[in-house]
């Protein structure tokens, strides 16, 4: 079976400003990169058109007063944080950006793909049920994840590597018992949530995994934390479906951020990933672009890398931008991994309540 990548031109035509953190060109240059690689002619790849989100699918993770807002603001505009501008006319791409993270998740269910990455803007994991923020307006991976239940999908796992923690997932699901969302994020960065005492409430708690990182942190801690917290989590809770909020802004490039993933973390990280989804519920994944701002520098060649662990392309052939420093990369990764082994300890101890496996 084929790997699903779910894209529709009309990505690329939402704007806030030209020069905004969050523009068409995030997408554009990952597109040109797959028509240069020839990634579409590959007999492992499935391009899925998406659709737009219903008002049903919407109103399952936000509330009607938030949707009417949104409508609103699609008619005048609106300004929902100094970062966050609704332009004129924003909604049908936003709607049609939620809709390709319910294509990915529905292609995976019916068998018309192995997995699937969602290659979708706007982003959406810091959009709550009744606000948005972080330049996300609709929660992407939260409303595919509601779909997915809809379906029958009994219980759901999210794993969020953006840098910045996504507190509109987490303000959506903290208190479904049936969705785990584990969270690894940049310490002390927008937007100033995700911490690790945030466990979720009533029968959830536990549900709410949050991992916040050093500056620096590169691949090494990535992997550490996937074995020591996110595996035995996955393997103890056994999702029929994992999600990915593939947020790409952790490379060692990206001018938002301090931390120091390669593109060959990337790759790592999504194979183990598709591993788990393979070993726990039959391969049925699904990845979501959330951030990523090194717009030429690095996002094409972590998404390509995406793509490849999901695809099963041979990763040796991974390729770094051509500003690659590894010896910045390395600079603060031993203070950066000692740190993260007693951040793990501290996460092992608020969880080990309500977790067999620590």
């Amino acid at each position: 079976m084929r790997t699903g990548i779910v894209y529709h031109p009309d990505y690329l035509l939402h704007e806030q400003t030209p020069t905004h953190a969050e523009r068409r060109e995030r997408i554009a240059y990952t597109i040109d990169m797959l028509d240069e690689e020839e990634v579409w002619d590959d007999s492992r790849i499935l391009r899925v058109n998406p659709r737009m989100a219903t008002d049903e699918e919407v109103l399952a993770v936000h509330t009607g007063d938030y949707l009417r807002r949104l409508k609103e603001a699609d008619i005048s505009g609106a300004e929902f944080d100094e970062n966050t501008y609704a332009p004129p006319g924003f909604l049908n791409n936003t709607l049609l950006s939620a809709g390709g993270a319910v294509t990915a998740g529905e292609a995976v269910m019916s068998g018309e793909v192995r997995n699937a990455f969602a290659l979708i803007r706007p982003p959406g994991h810091h959009a709550g049920r009744d606000f948005a923020g972080g330049f996300c307006y609709l929660n992407n991976v939260a409303v595919m994840t509601r779909s997915l239940q809809n379906l029958g999908v009994k219980r759901l796992m999210i794993i969020d590597w953006d840098a910045h923690h996504g507190n509109g997932t987490q303000d959506i699901f903290y208190d479904d018992p049936d969705v785990l969302y584990i969270s690894i994020h940049q310490e002390h960065c927008f937007p100033g949530t995700g911490r690790i005492k945030d466990i979720g409430e009533g029968d959830a708690r536990g549900r709410t995994i949050n991992m916040p990182v050093a500056p620096g942190s590169s691949g090494r801690v990535y992997r550490y934390l996937m074995k020591e917290i996110i595996v035995p989590a996955a393997e103890e809770f056994k999702p029929g479906f994992i999600a990915v909020s593939a947020g790409q802004d952790n490379h060692f490039t990206d001018q938002q951020t301090r931390l120091a993933l390669d593109t060959k973390g990337y790759a790592d990280l999504m194979s183990e990933a598709v591993y788990l989804a393979e070993k726990l519920c039959g391969g049925r994944i699904a990845a979501v672009l959330e951030g990523g701002y090194s717009v030429e520098g690095a996002l094409p060649y972590v998404n390509l890398a995406i793509i490849a662990a999901l695809a099963g392309f041979d990763l040796s052939m991974m390729r770094e931008p051509a500003l690659y420093d590894p010896l910045y990369r390395d600079s603060f990764n031993d203070i950066a991994f000692k740190v993260s082994e007693k951040m793990a300890k501290k996460v092992k101890k608020v969880q080990s309540k309500w977790w067999d496996c620590f």
